[in-house]
């Protein structure tokens, strides 16, 4: 039985596939940098921005806010002037942090075999 299969056999299907659901939202351009900024330490807004420069202002907003949203994340605000804003992995985003720290690492790996793998692919089709 293939593992689609087995999928299936619990209910899932391509439409309400829990993996491509949960990739989806932590494998974008930001989210997963965010995450591992936060693994080690609660960070306000300003230092996240500081910390991943190339980073919009409305993107990590939203971003955040979507990290939020999965539960991830948690905000708090704190009552000073202006008011300043913390955010910080939940116990599901700590949960997640070891698969992705795994993730980063064999990307780490294996990221010049992947790029000549490319190369290699991208004359091919060329010729």
């Amino acid at each position: 039985m293939s593992r689609i299969q087995e999928f299936e056999r619990m209910g899932f299907t391509p439409a309400n596939c829990p993996v491509r659901d949960v990739m989806d939202q932590v494998s974008g351009k930001w989210a997963s940098l965010l995450l591992l900024e936060l693994i080690d330490e609660p960070l306000r807004f300003g230092a996240l921005r500081r910390r991943l420069p190339d980073i919009s202002q409305r993107m990590l907003t939203q971003t955040l806010r979507d990290l939020q949203r999965d539960g991830y994340v948690s905000r708090t605000v704190y009552p000073t002037q202006p008011p300043s804003v913390e955010y910080r992995l939940t116990e599901q985003g700590h949960s997640f942090s070891q698969p992705l720290l795994m993730l980063v690492e064999w990307a780490a790996k294996n990221h010049e075999v992947i790029r000549q793998a490319r190369n290699v692919f991208d004359g091919a089709e060329a010729a």
